[in-house]
């Protein structure tokens, strides 16, 4: 049985505009020690996917539908005391912006010790013991446990946040764009430090990203997401080798080539649709090369196009008509 099942989730945000509909129907599972990759433009609502597991949206957001199930609880529809109780101990996230996430005024050894306290019931010198044996896992000296995020770099400073998801054991990490903002070289040792954690302690994962390199680097799955609703979905492998919507061989193609041809890459012409009244039909279609009237009057279903692959595009069920015709 997975781990995890979100299925038909509908996350909505109230703004003075409308409603937003930032998630629209959304379905994906996370097995034992899988990791799972949400990939997309800006704006698509993957962020969002992932807050809605932890329930922690803005006041203006809230589930409207669905289901998600983390062995037997619907943390669509449990408690905030229950929720609190698989915060951290159950499920963690690293925040995109390290800097933004950690308390400038407080010492990166109690920041990471209180959610131990709390929810391991342990006194704080014990605490503080598993912070140091946390630090030295993700390569900072326990010694710097005294020190303020100020004192760190970028770097540094994820390595916290990894440290500070990893306190209380964890089943599943939520990893929300850990390195949009590092240098190339702090990227890659970031990753490759996901990956070890990830192997070594039998660790479910949620990747967050615009960046099919680092799905590719670190996933084992990956969903792609466009206006709010998952377009493909399949292995790694598959999405990359045989992508079947699109949006995600457009997002493929976007991506350089540093072995092809010495040009700039291809790029999506337009923007993402409102998400107050987004298209009808296929959402990608105003932007779409291939679309004809068939993906204007109907949306597709995320259907099978081979094992554990699926895509929502009516090329892989319908025929089109020529061109002429259109």
């Amino acid at each position: 049985m997975p781990l995890l099942t979100v299925k038909g989730l509908k996350t909505h945000f109230q703004t003075q505009e409308g409603t937003v509909r930032a998630v629209d129907g959304v379905d994906f599972t996370l097995g034992e020690g899988e990791s799972l990759g949400l990939a997309g433009e800006s704006g698509c609502g993957k962020t969002t996917a992932a807050l809605s597991i932890m329930r922690l949206l803005p006041s203006n957001g809230k589930i409207v539908e669905g289901t998600i199930d983390y062995v037997g609880y619907d943390l669509a529809k449990v408690t905030e005391g229950q929720l609190r109780g698989i915060r951290w101990k159950h499920i963690s996230i690293i925040f995109q912006g390290a800097m933004n996430a950690l308390n400038p005024v407080k010492r990166i050894g109690d920041q990471i010790a209180e959610p131990i306290v709390i929810h391991d019931k342990v006194d704080k010198e014990a605490a503080m013991k598993r912070v140091g044996e946390l630090l030295e896992l993700v390569g900072i000296h326990r010694e710097r446990a005294r020190e303020y995020p100020h004192e760190f770099s970028g770097g540094m400073r994820q390595r916290v946040m990894i440290a500070m998801a990893l306190a209380c054991n964890p089943r599943i990490v939520i990893a929300d764009e850990p390195v949009t903002a590092l240098d190339v070289m702090i990227q890659a040792q970031i990753l490759e430090l996901l990956e070890r954690l990830k192997r070594e302690l039998d660790l479910s994962m949620i990747l967050i990203s615009h960046d099919l390199s680092v799905m590719a680097e670190t996933c084992d799955s990956m969903a792609i997401m466009y206006a709010g609703k998952i377009v493909e979905r399949g292995s790694v492998r598959d999405v990359y080798k045989n992508a079947k919507h699109p949006y995600t061989k457009d997002l493929i193609g976007a991506f350089p080539d540093i072995e092809g041809p010495q040009t700039l890459p291809a790029y999506i012409p337009g923007l993402l649709p409102s998400l107050i009244n987004p298209p009808v039909g296929c959402r990608f279609h105003p932007r779409c090369k291939f679309a004809w009237p068939l993906c204007v009057d109907r949306e597709p279903g995320l259907d099978p196009v081979g094992e554990g692959h699926f895509a929502a595009c009516h090329l892989n069920t319908t025929t089109p008509p020529p061109k002429e015709a259109t």
